[in-house]
């Protein structure tokens, strides 16, 4: 029954193109024009996403708040891009996308969206740190693959609520991770589901793959080190969020694979985890 079901809901997920708050096209044609070797001007990113008047006003929106602290008011795209750096605006457009699809369906009772944003927030924090200390992938591409790590959850709340729901209470019931339970239920876990999502809007494979793999990095055919980076991102967010669990010792194992001490990962995870950046940004979303 839940081979039928799994294969029912893959099948879905390419069609949700359809379901982000501006065409995809924009976001393609915006993940061409920031890439590491796109010669774009400010100027071509701000017309591609002055096609969506709506986005435009959003991303100025966040670019004036508080969170970015900007001494002065941008009016335009380019303008923003320029003070804040063309990856920011890519984030904060993807972090309007992911955040829009939420309007359109009911959510479980028990998935907390404020929780969900914190951990992504701050596993893309952290992921960005850990490659600046490694030099594995780009400290921009890490904090975007940090920010969507976790979309295949969310899709499944959204998409299949009581699925979702019977997954989450198997986690808790036998004190394992969610995509332990994921497995254990379907066969597939969030990375996969949240990984055809991301191929399916057209983004680039270093951002797909760590996603995809960010729970078996070992495995990973390809971009292996940045899944292995972003592993441990996640398992430091929530050796902070739990200190109690498992996933201090579960740090501890994979920080050898990166030549990185563990209580440094630590201490870079507490101290971003006490940032008041994570909440201003939250609470813009919602």
């Amino acid at each position: 029954m839940n081979q039928e079901k799994i294969q029912s809901f893959l099948r879905e997920l390419p069609k949700m193109r359809e379901d982000l708050p501006f065409s995809p096209e924009v976001l393609k044609q915006l993940f061409i024009q920031t890439g590491a070797l796109s010669l774009a001007s400010l100027e071509e990113v701000g017309e591609t996403l002055s096609k969506d008047q709506g986005l435009t006003t959003r991303i100025l929106s966040l670019a004036n708040s508080a969170y970015y602290g900007l001494q002065a008011e941008v009016q335009s795209v380019p303008r923003a891009a320029a003070v804040l750096g063309m990856s920011e605006i890519r984030n904060i457009v993807l972090a309007l996308g992911v955040s829009g699809l939420t309007n359109k369906y009911d959510m479980p009772t028990d998935f907390d969206l404020g929780q969900y944003w914190q951990h992504q927030f701050l596993v893309a924090m952290i992921a960005k740190e850990l490659a600046r200390k490694t030099d594995v992938g780009h400290p921009d591409n890490m904090f975007t693959a940090g920010l969507l790590h976790d979309i295949g959850k969310l899709i499944t709340a959204m998409r299949r609520p009581d699925d979702w729901q019977a997954m989450h209470e198997l986690a808790e019931e036998k004190e394992i991770l969610d995509a332990e339970a994921e497995d254990d239920y379907w066969g597939i876990d969030h990375a996969v589901v949240g990984a055809l999502v991301l191929k399916s809007w057209d983004l680039p494979a270093d951002l797909v793959e760590p996603v995809n793999w960010h729970h078996a990095p070992a495995l990973a055919p390809e971009h292996s080190g940045e899944a292995t980076i972003l592993c441990l991102a996640d398992y430091a967010a929530r050796a902070v969020e739990d200190p109690e669990g498992p996933f201090v010792g579960r740090v501890e194992a994979l920080c050898p694979d990166m030549e990185l001490d563990m209580v440094e990962v630590m201490e870079t995870a507490e101290d971003l985890a006490e940032s008041e950046d994570i909440e201003q940004f939250v609470r813009l979303l919602s």
